[in-house]
């Protein structure tokens, strides 16, 4: 269980987010939504206790975050971003396998079977087994983001949280990803993630946390939200949804008159293509 009880989170000194309350069951699904800078990876890191709240209180199983050591934490709660840090002389298996340092006292060096079998799950679960032996500096993008998928799944924590892990992926491997958190909340891992899609979380996400102006606007499942006026006044956009037969709903932005009023007609836009 993740209790936010009125957390309020500064960034550079200023007031970042104000009065957040919300319970995360365990084995959810939750997706953090909002527009960029609202504080969606702050939040995240202050759920793993890497960012100080101003006030308020964050629980982890009744336990306030700031109340544990690093290690109680890093085996609670496993953080996973893409931030850049220098890990390029490293293999992706090394990579992967810092996820069980919290396993190991400071001189245990070795790695145990325990490890070695959590790591090759890890590498299994996101596709990568195959090059575990290449150099993380020789990987795109989006093998990179797998990797940093792996490395919090070889931790083995209860929760699992994620800083945007669909960014780099092309549709068919971030559909892939998806399905893989989805299927550790059937397992018993609680799930919440940083996502900007609106309708990868439609189709993934169990609750949704809307962040806008300070506040959480909204904490509910994705049917209430994402299907009433709030994301239009939250994104200052128009949004346009479509039910399918299946009975899941699919969001797309509204185009603006005025594009659509300069955009060629079909007939003139043929008119201007080559003749081959």
């Amino acid at each position: 269980m993740i209790e936010l009880r009125d957390v309020s989170l500064h960034a550079g000194g200023r007031p970042l987010l104000d009065g957040i309350d919300a319970s995360i069951s365990p084995a959810q699904f939750v997706a953090i939504l909002g527009p960029n800078g609202v504080g969606k990876t702050t939040l995240l890191r202050a759920i793993a206790g890497l960012t100080p709240v101003h006030s308020g209180r964050i629980l982890l199983d009744g336990i306030a975050v700031n109340e544990q050591s690093a290690s109680e934490r890093a085996r609670g709660v496993a953080f996973v971003t893409g931030d850049e840090v220098f890990l390029d002389a490293l293999c992706v298996r090394d990579v992967a396998g810092i996820g069980r340092f919290p396993y190991h006292r400071w001189w245990e060096w070795s790695r145990s079977e325990d490890d070695a079998r959590a790591i090759d799950r890890a590498l299994s679960a996101v596709g990568m087994e195959r090059l575990q032996d290449r150099l993380f500096s020789t990987l795109s993008a989006g093998e990179r983001q797998r990797v940093w998928i792996a490395l919090g799944l070889a931790q083995e924590t209860p929760v699992l949280l994620l800083d945007e892990p669909t960014s780099h992926l092309d549709v068919r491997v971030a559909h892939e990803i998806l399905s893989l958190l989805r299927g550790l909340t059937r397992e018993g891992k609680t799930v919440v993630c940083a996502l900007h899609d609106l309708n990868e979380t439609a189709a993934y996400a169990d609750r949704v946390a809307l962040l806008s102006d300070g506040r959480l606007r909204a904490f509910g499942p994705p049917e209430a939200l994402l299907c009433g006026t709030l994301l239009e006044r939250v994104y200052g956009i128009a949004i346009e949804r479509v039910r399918l037969d299946d009975g899941t709903v699919r969001i797309f932005v509204r185009e603006p008159a005025s594009v659509s009023a300069s955009r060629p007609a079909a007939s003139e836009r043929r008119n201007r293509e080559p003749i081959a």
